[in-house]
């Protein structure tokens, strides 16, 4: 036992001297090396610009880009010229264009990366447009075939059964056809859902900004580009806002104790 007790320390004394005598030369080659130089990793140079989109039938130029989005942004289409600069712009250069306050540059921005996306309000995904305007329409089509049980490819046809406005076998979508049609050519045609528009009570429409079609039954409505389609409304401060709120309604209600007193 004393062997061990005196044995103890002397080994620990020795791990850390050959510690210290292993460590001691590295750091201080750590603390003499200094970089010649600073790398800086300029990532920012190399990332591609981002894709111009094409112009959409409903959002054809600039200006109608422009009137759509709202906040008065339309009287600042003599400043951009083309398509292509309203998607190259930058901040500064539309600053030095006038475009001001600083929250419109940054309204018009958030847009054009919102457009560039494929986001737009409602109408900018309607394909038949004529002068600004566009048409769509209730129309019945044919149910896709059930799925077989067991997974595998197309079950059998699809016999839903009929009611006094549906069709057995049919159902109602909505289709955009150009102005004055009112038939599909294709049989078949790819439905898809647009943008802010549906159907209620089986064959109706309905949908911000759209006139129903004189004598359809509100099967047919007409949507035409206006100022403001697509913006986002700004907040309002009710009673001086959060912060002033508390104080704003103590100096109403004691103004109002001032009348009844008086």
């Amino acid at each position: 036992m004393s062997i061990s007790i005196y044995r103890q320390p002397f080994l620990l004394t020795t791990r850390t001297a050959r510690l210290t005598t292993t460590t001691t030369p590295l750091l201080l080659q750590q603390q003499q090396y200094q970089p010649q130089r600073q790398c800086i990793r300029s990532l920012h140079k190399n990332v591609p610009a981002p894709p111009i989109p094409k112009p959409t039938p409903f959002v054809p130029d600039v200006p109608t880009f422009l009137k759509l989005i709202g906040r008065n942004m339309s009287k600042y289409a003599n400043k951009i010229s083309s398509w292509n600069d309203l998607f190259t712009i930058t901040s500064e250069d539309l600053r030095a264009l006038g475009i001001e306050a600083a929250r419109d540059r940054k309204y018009l921005l958030r847009w054009r990366q919102k457009f560039r996306k494929g986001e737009y309000g409602v109408g900018g995904d309607l394909e038949h447009v004529v002068d600004g305007v566009a048409e769509v329409r209730a129309v019945e089509v044919d149910r896709p075939p059930r799925k077989s049980e067991n997974g595998g490819g197309e079950g059998s046809a699809s016999t839903s059964p009929g009611s006094l406005t549906q069709t057995p076998g049919k159902k109602w979508a909505v289709v955009n056809l150009p102005p004055g049609q009112t038939t599909l050519d294709d049989p078949k045609p790819q439905l898809k859902r647009y943008i802010g528009i549906k159907l209620y009570d089986g064959n109706r429409i309905k949908g911000p900004y759209l006139s129903t079609v004189k004598g359809s039954n509100n099967t047919a409505a007409r949507i035409e580009v206006q100022e403001g389609m697509w913006e986002h409304k700004l907040g309002r401060k009710i009673h001086g806002g959060e912060r002033k709120r508390a104080e704003v309604l103590a100096k109403k209600r004691a103004e109002e104790r001032k009348k009844e007193t008086a």
